[in-house]
């Protein structure tokens, strides 16, 4: 049996594990409260006019919370950026999925990419602020990711004899740069909805030249 010291001691044991648990769950909610604040005011206001005062007010939240969580206002948005990022590929993919896979599936996901651009979301906070704040957007961690994705497609049609027998790393770092880059371009043009069509039409035709010869 136990000594009351023993009960006494675990009892302050499970008691201070029980603090931690809800301690690490209210910092959870209060970093996802802000996400999601600072998420819409990024998307109507932009990046450089959102203030932190009423986007931390509309978390129920302080800046102090802010800091704690993200550093700065340029963390927060790297945060934001790379959470839009991943939702993008993983949309593409599905898109990707759709089409067959392979070699239709690259390239449905790459025009899938490219016609995100012109979300509202997307187009303000990932291709205009995201690297206007946070620069070379090639260096991205969730870029790094969908590059990673495009290298095992790349090497798996090449093996299957559908690509010519270029350099998968090339390959795929110019896929993707061409991908990101059309998309970067759409956001930026004065007609999106213009420039949309040239852009993917232009990706394709790029893509294709490393389509083996039947």
């Amino acid at each position: 049996m136990r000594s009351v010291c023993q009960y006494f001691k675990y009892e302050a044991y499970t008691n201070l594990e029980g603090d931690m648990a809800k301690r690490l769950e209210t910092m959870e909610a209060n970093r996802n409260k802000l996400i999601a604040a600072a998420r819409k005011a990024f998307a109507e206001k932009g990046f450089a006019a959102a203030s932190m005062d009423e986007l931390t007010a509309d978390a129920g939240l302080t800046r102090g919370a802010l800091y704690h969580n993200f550093g700065d206002k340029r963390g927060l948005l790297a945060v934001i950026v790379d959470q839009i990022d991943n939702e993008m590929a993983l949309r593409a993919k599905e898109i990707g999925t759709q089409a067959g896979g392979g070699w239709q599936g690259l390239l449905a996901e790459g025009e899938a990419y490219i016609k995100m651009a012109l979300d509202p979301e997307v187009q303000r906070i990932v291709l205009l602020d995201g690297p206007a704040v946070l620069g070379d957007p090639s260096k991205w961690p969730s870029q790094n990711s969908c590059l990673a994705g495009t290298r095992q497609t790349v090497l798996n049609l090449l093996e299957q004899g559908v690509v010519k027998p270029v350099d998968v790393e090339a390959a795929a770092r110019l896929l993707s740069g061409a991908a990101l880059n059309a998309a970067l371009w759409v956001a930026a043009s004065e007609n999106p909805t213009d420039v949309l069509p040239k852009a993917v039409e232009a990706f394709r035709a790029m893509a294709s030249g490393l389509l083996a010869k039947a």
